[in-house]
């Protein structure tokens, strides 16, 4: 299906500039408060501050303050495993939280509750450019010669890991081989034109002019449109969930299990849902349940479909249900694995090697 962004007339959110190393400051809190820093991937920057403001309205938050810092999945996590200060960490995949429990700074049993350790979802969209002129849709019009491809570089983002898992998963999931799903991806990564350090750089890329294609998460597309940055996208019929997950480390301040409790709960859920996510649905993954949050289809600014504007996917892969989850342990190694130490090299990798854009 293609949906058109309409923008906002009034803008709930705006993007703000994503934080470096050095955490800033994201909170209206004096210094006699608990803090909380949150270090966490660029793409849910918006939503986190929303939630942020709910929170503090608590009596658990109300004496809060907050220190934040986004940046690409992988490189904020291997960064808290460096040294970077972090209570509460939200980053794209599970592996990258794992990064931290094999440091010994986030407890082994961080996902064993219901929610599985996730905390936000979304699914892989393709963003066109206005019209769809290049008539994209679905996967397999993005390995046509003249299509050019924007996405994140799977190294540093848990974005464009599920980005590429969605384009494997389109192959092996609807009756191809191993050997089909390789040629595919091999395709693809040859049909980039630029391979960004975070799914959110990918994002100003597309928004920049680069490229016909944008492989995305959904809420980016509609937090786009908050913005009055609106582009049109394509859910393929067989596109994969993303599950983000979020934890908080050992020696976390004291309110970091009230932020993490809230996040979880129903104004957090109803704040991801505003930004653009679709909200934790246990009984139904990738669906958005929006009246148990209080909320109706039309107020999700920014969404094509006012009347749908989380419409259900043909085809939705799970990596529990499709990939041998929960977790990544199945196609780590065989997708992204960096040939370091022991490890393969992954289908991914070398298709990325062979395009000649890894360094892009």
């Amino acid at each position: 299906m293609t949906l058109r962004l309409r923008p906002a007339a009034v803008t709930a959110l705006l993007l703000a500039a994503s934080c470096t190393l050095a955490a800033c400051s994201a909170s209206g809190s004096d210094d006699t408060g608990e803090q909380i820093s949150i270090v966490g991937f660029a793409v849910p920057e918006a939503a986190n501050k929303a939630i942020a403001a709910e929170f503090e309205k608590t009596d658990a938050g109300k004496d809060v303050g907050f220190k934040t810092s986004y940046g690409a999945s992988g490189d904020q996590s291997r960064a808290v495993v460096d040294g970077l200060p972090a209570d509460y960490v939200h980053l794209s995949v599970a592996t990258d939280v794992d990064r931290l429990v094999d440091a010994d700074l986030v407890d082994a049993t961080w996902d064993d509750g219901p929610n599985k350790g996730i905390v936000s979802t979304s699914v892989v969209v393709l963003g066109v450019r206005d019209g769809n002129p290049k008539d994209i849709r679905g996967w397999d019009d993005l390995v046509k010669p003249g299509v050019e491809i924007v996405t994140a570089n799977p190294a540093s983002s848990g974005a464009a890991r599920w980005n590429a898992l969605a384009a494997w998963g389109h192959v092996t999931e609807n009756g191809g081989t191993e050997a089909e799903a390789t040629d595919f991806v091999n395709q693809l990564f040859a049909n980039v034109v630029s391979l960004t350090n975070s799914g959110r750089d990918a994002t100003q890329s597309f928004l920049g002019g680069t490229g016909d294609v944008l492989l995305a998460y959904e809420n980016e597309a509609i937090l786009a449109a908050q913005n009055d940055n609106g582009f049109e996208y394509v859910i393929p019929d067989t596109t994969l969930l993303i599950e983000n997950p979020g934890a908080i480390l050992k020696d976390s301040s004291a309110a970091s299990a009230d932020w993490l409790e809230f996040v979880l709960g129903e104004e957090g859920q109803r704040q991801f849902a505003l930004t653009g996510f679709r909200p934790l649905n246990p009984a139904n993954p990738g669906t958005a349940d929006l009246a148990a949050l209080g909320l109706k289809p039309e107020d999700i600014k920014g969404a094509p479909d006012s009347s749908d504007p989380y419409p259900a996917v043909t085809n939705l892969l799970t990596l529990e249900k499709n990939f041998g989850g929960p977790g990544w342990g199945q196609v780590k190694d065989k997708l992204f694995g960096d040939g370091k130490d022991g490890a393969p090299v992954g289908i991914v990798t070398e298709a990325i090697a062979k395009s000649g854009k890894a360094a892009s």
